[in-house]
């Protein structure tokens, strides 16, 4: 892959993903102008992670049976739709719907990834991916950053019709650069619904998926607590922070694309555990600094930086050991593993919004923290439970041991 692709890969992962995230500085707002109680500002982001979730399920199994650049213009135009009805929306109805449109075809940021992963060498395909993805952490980083500022200038609508023009220019661009895959299916119907069945077949059956996806469920619900919730407290008292404010605080986030570029490449040369170990543990920690949001803005960004790239290092490992294991399925492999992200991250967002109203943001640091604990919990029982690959490397390494002459 030469850089101008990889760029181009991930410009339309950034613009893609950052619409189910646009909303998150935007809460207050939106709550005041629609009528939206506190309680229930989780589903203005919810609606957006569960269209992308029934994406993920229904849509992203096309990409190993057709051309991905087709696909990709394709979904890239609808997202378009999606977003234009949110920002012409005149009530709540309208913009959850329009928020749930463009989530559902939003999926086209993993139908990306899997066509960089499945293009990719196998000795540079963490690399690769970790460079894709970055444009992934950007998009959802400086969506925060760009709703606010031109929320504040232009007002919210601005923000969705504004990316609804983006989206189609993008889609151009697809049509005319993204190069056409020459691929071959027996039967596709027949592939088509067992690709359904992918996330109830890999859990069952993929060890390394169901660990990393049920892994994942748990990261990114850390996740959406802090990013769904951090405008309650900024925009209340004592700080009374604008929404261009707020959203200024996502380039704190920024640290993550470091860390979902080292990750790939250190999972490239056989360190995924030790990354993903050593981030969830910073995960963990960085919830002691954020907790303090409240007190200190500059502990709230320290707090940012370590969560972010703690969560995109352990992502883009994931992904990468994942599609491994099948590189010819990587878009069935990634879309049912981005089933428990998408998952994830609407459960964070309905738990900060819900703990927040009734006990403010102490313990919606709790839940975060509890969440990332929980993420650590799974990846530790998954490394005391013996697997036949181990016990078998743990023989030989016994039998090594006891023919080795003694000096």
């Amino acid at each position: 892959m030469d850089r101008s692709l990889k760029v181009l890969l991930a410009t339309m992962c950034a613009v893609a993903v950052a619409n189910v995230y646009y909303a998150q500085p935007l809460l207050g707002r939106l709550g005041t102008e629609l009528s939206i109680p506190t309680p229930e500002l989780g589903l203005v982001v919810g609606a957006g992670q569960a269209g992308y979730l029934l994406g993920l399920v229904v849509l992203l199994p096309l990409g190993d049976l057709v051309s991905r650049r087709t696909l990709t213009v394709s979904l890239l135009t609808a997202t378009a739709a999606g977003t234009g009805l949110a920002g012409f929306s005149a009530n709540r109805a309208l913009l959850l719907t329009g928020l749930l449109v463009a989530g559902f075809f939003s999926v086209v940021v993993q139908v990306v990834v899997a066509y960089t992963a499945a293009i990719s060498d196998p000795a540079e395909r963490g690399r690769n991916i970790g460079a894709v993805t970055s444009g992934v952490v950007i998009g959802i980083i400086l969506a925060r950053t760009v709703s606010g500022t031109v929320a504040d200038l232009a007002g919210w609508r601005a923000v969705y019709l504004g990316t609804a023009v983006l989206s189609l220019a993008l889609a151009a661009l697809a049509f005319t650069r993204l190069p056409a895959e020459k691929r071959t299916v027996a039967d596709p119907a027949r592939t088509y619904v067992t690709a359904l069945a992918s996330v109830g077949v890999l859990t069952l059956t993929n060890r390394v998926f169901r660990v990393r996806a049920v892994l994942t469920l748990f990261l990114f619900a850390s996740f959406g607590v802090l990013w769904s919730g951090i405008s309650l407290p900024l925009s209340g008292s004592p700080w009374h922070l604008s929404t261009t404010q707020i959203g200024l605080f996502g380039i704190a986030g920024l640290a993550g694309t470091l860390g979902a570029a080292r990750a790939g490449a250190w999972s490239d040369r056989g360190h995924g555990g030790a990354v993903t170990a050593v981030a969830l543990v910073v995960l963990i920690g960085s919830w002691a600094a954020t907790g303090q949001a409240q007190y200190s803005l500059a502990l709230l960004v320290f707090g940012v930086v370590l969560l972010d790239a703690a969560v995109q290092a352990v992502h883009v490992t994931s992904q990468n050991q994942i599609t491994a294991t099948q590189p010819a399925a990587s878009s069935r492999l990634i879309g049912s593993y981005m089933v428990f992200y998408s998952v994830g991250s609407a459960l964070g967002a309905i738990t900060a919004t819900t703990v927040y109203a009734t006990g403010g943001w102490a313990a919606v640091s709790i839940a975060g923290g509890l969440y990332a604990v929980a993420a650590l919990a799974v990846w530790t029982i998954d490394r005391v439970i013996p697997t036949p690959n181990r016990v078998a490397a743990r023989e030989t390494a016994q039998t090594t041991m006891t023919r080795r002459p003694r000096v």
